[in-house]
């Protein structure tokens, strides 16, 4: 995949646009080369849970993606990428070039949002059968500070309520889509360093965050425009 000149960025999330021709389509990706010294936790299907991780894809597929391993397609992805070891993969039928940023006192996030297929996360039970398509808002924050193991966690739920504080905010009468994924990646400790123990909404480092990934979420996925039915 050739390598776009990314647009100019804050210092900790700088990515790199990739294009490539996939299924009879040109597709996108974004990719975040970290390093190492992260660790990070996430909901995605390649190198999801917590751990170090020194890479980020966030990878366009077509719409009606119909691979059953996504896994190892993002995996061929990256590595044609020029990137190894441990990291984190993400796809979404959304376009990928669109991706918000925003920086809210050195937390960062960058958005990617696809929100044709959306809806509350407790809806009823008739209506979770079948495979939703791959639409997704794709959120990763990057965080100058190491965290613990529990504070990883509670900056995934901060991300998630702020996420949906936008999606009310700009109209979407939604919680998200079916298949909303996330990364926050917080630096490796030093030896001796203190871990901050916190990062909900109201912490310092989660307060950042959140007003980021808000920011991040409203640019990504505009408000609505009047009469257009908000589902």
């Amino acid at each position: 995949m050739p390598v776009v000149p990314p647009p100019r960025t804050a210092a900790l999330l700088s990515v790199q646009r990739l294009a490539r021709d996939e299924d009879g389509e040109r597709l996108h990706a974004l990719l975040w080369s970290a390093g190492p010294g992260w660790r990070m936790i996430s909901s995605a299907v390649l190198g999801g849970g917590i751990g170090e991780r020194a890479w980020v894809l966030n990878a366009q597929v077509a719409h009606g993606y119909r691979r059953t391993d996504p896994d190892r397609h993002l995996a061929a992805l990256a590595a044609r990428a020029g990137v190894s070891g441990a990291g984190v993969g993400l796809m979404t039928a959304a376009d990928v070039t669109a991706h918000a940023h925003a920086d809210d006192g050195g937390a960062e996030a960058v958005v990617t949002a696809g929100i044709t297929v959306r809806g509350w996360a407790a809806s009823p039970a008739e209506g979770t059968a079948g495979s939703p398509a791959p639409g997704t808002i794709n959120i990763l924050v990057a965080l100058p500070v190491a965290l613990t193991d529990a504070a990883l966690v509670n900056a995934v739920a901060t991300a998630t309520e702020a996420k949906v504080q936008a999606l009310l905010d700009a109209g979407h009468r939604c919680s998200g889509t079916p298949t909303d994924a996330v990364v926050i990646a917080a630096r490796s400790p030093r030896p001796g360093e203190t871990l901050h123990a916190f990062a909900g909404p109201r912490s310092p480092w989660g307060a950042r965050l959140a007003r980021a990934v808000h920011q991040a979420v409203g640019a990504a996925a505009p408000a609505l425009p009047a009469g257009i039915p908000t589902g």
